[in-house]
């Protein structure tokens, strides 16, 4: 006999039941059965959609960093628009107050997970990698709009401001950072490149 209810569209269903399942209970807790009780559905629904677990954990990485990409979109076309450092502030919040923080620990405790991310040709470490080109971006363009100074290495600043906002969301254990310490942070690293008041 059939469980759960019917799902319009159960590729979704089934990735936020794992992001749910990540923020909540964290990496080690995540597994098909786990999933699939959180979608509320059989668990041959996920078995229907992808090959393996391993295969429907890359799909879900993957998604998410398409969500990245398009966000990347979003945030470089703000460029000369608000504060250097309220947009980044905003974006890196928005990033690390989703599920960024709990996929990066995913991905380090699956050895699968990790090859097949690889041979989809995610490179470094998943999210971050794509996080980091979005922030050189962004960085790039308001460079180019001159309201960050045109030797700025935006290279070597966007992975400064993506490990720095990990570090202040890493602990899952405890409240986020309060708004004014992600915006501390980041006006600390951009303080010598940004030409415009933050």
């Amino acid at each position: 006999m059939p469980t759960g209810v019917a799902l319009r569209d159960a590729r979704q269903q089934l990735f936020d039941a794992a992001e749910r399942i990540l923020l909540r209970d964290g990496p080690n807790s995540l597994t098909s059965r786990a999933v699939t009780a959180e979608a509320d559905c059989a668990k041959g629904v996920l078995h229907r959609h992808f090959d393996d677990f391993d295969d429907f954990l890359a799909e879900l990485v993957l998604d998410r960093i398409a969500r990245v990409d398009s966000r990347a979109d979003v945030l470089r076309a703000s460029a000369g628009t608000g504060t250097v450092t309220g947009n980044l502030a905003d974006v890196l919040t928005e990033l690390f107050e989703s599920v960024a923080v709990a996929i990066v620990a995913l991905v380090t405790f699956r050895d699968e997970l990790r090859a097949r991310l690889r041979r989809a040709g995610s490179a470094g470490v998943p999210l971050l990698t794509e996080a980091t080109a979005m922030v050189a971006s962004y960085l790039a363009a308001e460079r180019e709009a001159g309201r960050v100074a045109a030797d700025a290495d935006v290279r070597t600043l966007a992975p400064t401001l993506i490990g720095a906002a990990h570090l202040l969301f890493a602990d899952r254990g405890s409240a986020p950072p309060d708004p004014e310490a992600v915006r501390r942070t980041v006006a600390a690293v951009v303080a010598g490149v940004v030409r415009e008041p933050r």
